[in-house]
Formats: structure tokens, C-alpha cells, sequence
């Protein structure tokens, strides 16, 4: 017995490490299919109610091809907005940026003792119109590779509602055997994902806006771009928050002169943050939602490891669904707990 427990141990080790790589090495083929089955589950009350109403499939499928369609292209406008607003900036922004963090760095550097730039014309190369919009091309070089993505997740997402892959049914095949647990489980994982996709969409969309709004009213420039920025990088669960106050206080320090009310300005962005992500996000998850700290942080640095931009983003629902399987066996429904917190 024991010679059995220690064989399945050193297996697990070994197994363990080959799937991560495999799911490293195949990321191209697995960040598409598993964002679209979080993808597909948005869709599947309206398919469901649908098909009670004895709505063709094709017309169902139709009509979420031209939901996407129609948020891409919202989302295509907004960034349009944003691209417009760097092309109509003038060369004054870019020479005030220059002033303040050159000041910033110089402080920087008397305090710490150390030159962090190697010279003043390194910080001009980097601050200028052009060099701005230079970087703009390895950009477009990543959404150009995105869309290839997005595609081949769209392609997934449609053989999901056509029923071509019964995920359900792969679970009582492999994972789970009993039938009734497995339908248990799938609609206990279906129910959780579709909260927080929901939630977190809503909880994104008014943390951008709130963020731009205070851009606004404090007279930062490129309001929609850093509403944009906030409301997709929202979406990493805890860091994102972090990363959003720092880089619109950076770029706010630029333009705003007296320093108290670039401290009301930090105050206020993190307050949108604090508010909303940390008081609203709580209340509309649920306590079914519950994933500690810790469970977060080592999530986030394994998933985006192993995909990236995409893994940050998928790292939260992964682990909730990874939970969700593992309070289905008696043997891991400690690590399901220790997960929670509870």
C-alpha cells in the first residue's frame, strides 16, 4: 500500500511539470480554446432560452455572431478615440513631460546617489512625439497577432453553442463519473463563472469610466485612453488596480503643478479603486466567490507564466473552476478550502 502511495506521488511530480509545459508550449492552441469556453458560457442562458422558445440554431448562432461583432466594434471605436487623441497632441505636452521627469529623475538620483539615465539624452529620446509614436508599431504588431487569436477563439466559441463539444460531457467522461454529480458540478461552475465574468465586466466598465472622469476633471490628458486603460487592466485580478493608480499619477505629475492637488488626484483614483474594487466587486461576488489572498498572488505568477497577458486575465476563473472540481472528491476538498480561506 505504501510502495502504491509513494509510486502515485513521484508520478504526480512528474506529471505535473509535463502539463504545464504542454500548456506552454501549445499556448497558441489552449488561450484560444479555454477563453472561449469562458466566452461561450456568457452566451449560454440566451442560447438556452432560445432554444425553449423553439428558435432555430442556426438563427441563435447567428445572432451571437452579431453580438461580438457589435461589441468589437464598440470597442474598435473607443480605440480609435484614444489613438486620435496622441495625434492631435501637440509637441508642448511632450516638452513639459521632458521638464517634470527630468526634475523627478534628477531628485531620484541625488537621493539615491545613482545616475539611472546615463545622461539627459536618453530621458529627450524617450519623451517625444515621435519616439511615442514609434513605439505605437511593435503595438501594432501585438494586436495584429491578436486578432489571429480572437478569431481562432470565435471559431471555438461557436462550436461550443453548436454543441460540437459537449463540455459536460467531457467531465463525466474524465473527471467526474457520476452522471448527477457531473451535471452538479458543471452548473455549480457554470453559475460561479458566469458571476464573475458579469461582475467583473461591470465592476471594470465603471472603474474606467470613474478613472477617466477624474482625468477629466483634473485636466490629464487622454481622458479615454486611461478610461480604456483602466477598465482592460481591471480585468488582472488585484495587481492591475495597483499598476493603473501609479501609471496615471506618473503621467498626471506632468501636468498638474501644485503638488496637493497631485496628491487629491492619486487620492481620488485610488479612491475609484478602493470603492469599487474593494467594496462593490466583494458585494456583487458573493461569498460563493471566495478565493484568498494568497491563492490570488500564486495564480497570477503561475498562469502568467505559462500565457502571459492572457493567462493574468484567466488565472481567477481558472482557479475557481480548478476549485470547484477539487470540493467534488473528499481527498481534495482540503485544498478546496484552503483555496477559500474558510
Amino acid at each position: 500500500m505504501n510502495d502504491r502511495k509513494t509510486t502515485n506521488i513521484l508520478l504526480l511530480f512528474i506529471v505535473v511539470p509535463l502539463v504545464f509545459y504542454i500548456l506552454k508550449t501549445l499556448s497558441f492552441i489552449f488561450i484560444p480554446l479555454v477563453s472561449s469556453m469562458f466566452l461561450a458560457l456568457i452566451f449560454l442562458p440566451m442560447m438556452r432560452w432560445l432554444k425553449k422558445k423553439r428558435v432555430p440554431k442556426f438563427i441563435n448562432i447567428l445572432l451571437v455572431v452579431l453580438i461580438m461583432a457589435a461589441s468589437f466594434r464598440v470597442l474598435g471605436a473607443v480605440i480609435q478615440l484614444s489613438s486620435l487623441e496622441f495625434n492631435q497632441t501637440d509637441n508642448e505636452y511632450f516638452d513639459a513631460a521632458k521638464i517634470k521627469l527630468s526634475q523627478l529623475v534628477a531628485s531620484l538620483e541625488r537621493f539615491f546617489g545613482v545616475d539611472f539615465l546615463k545622461g539627459e539624452d536618453t530621458l529627450k529620446g524617450l519623451i517625444s512625439k515621435e519616439a511615442v509614436m514609434k513605439n505605437f508599431m511593435p503595438t501594432v504588431d501585438f494586436v495584429s497577432g491578436t486578432i489571429s487569436g480572437i478569431l481562432t477563439t470565435i471559431f471555438f466559441v461557436l462550436l461550443l453553442l453548436a454543441e460540437s463539444f459537449d463540455v459536460q460531457k467531457v467531465l463525466r467522461s474524465t473527471v467526474i463519473k457520476q452522471q448527477f454529480t457531473s451535471v452538479k458540478a458543471f452548473r455549480k461552475i457554470e453559475k460561479d463563472l458566469l458571476t464573475f465574468i458579469k461582475v467583473k465586466f461591470f465592476v471594470s466598465f465603471l472603474t474606467g469610466l470613474g478613472t477617466g472622469l477624474i482625468c477629466l476633471f483634473f485636466g490629464v490628458s487622454f481622458p479615454i485612453f486611461w478610461g480604456l486603460f483602466a477598465f482592460l487592466i481591471n480585468f488582472v485580478q488585484m495587481v492591475g488596480s495597483v499598476i493603473c493608480v501609479l501609471v496615471v499619477t506618473i503621467f498626471a505629475f506632468v501636468e498638474i503643478e501644485s503638488s496637493s492637488m497631485l496628491f487629491f488626484f492619486f487620492l481620488s483614483a485610488t479612491g475609484v479603486q478602493a470603492v469599487i474594487g474593494g467594496v462593490l466587486e466583494p458585494i456583487f461576488m458573493g461569498k460563493s466567490f471566495s478565493i484568498n489572498v494568497v491563492t490570488i498572488l500564486v495564480a497570477l505568477m503561475l498562469w502568467g507564466y505559462i500565457w502571459g497577458i492572457p493567462g493574468l486575465i484567466m488565472s481567477i476563473p481558472i482557479t475557481v473552476f480548478l476549485k470547484i472540481l477539487m470540493e467534488q472528491y473528499k481527498n481534495t476538498r482540503v485544498i478546496a478550502q484552503l483555496m477559500s480561506g474558510s
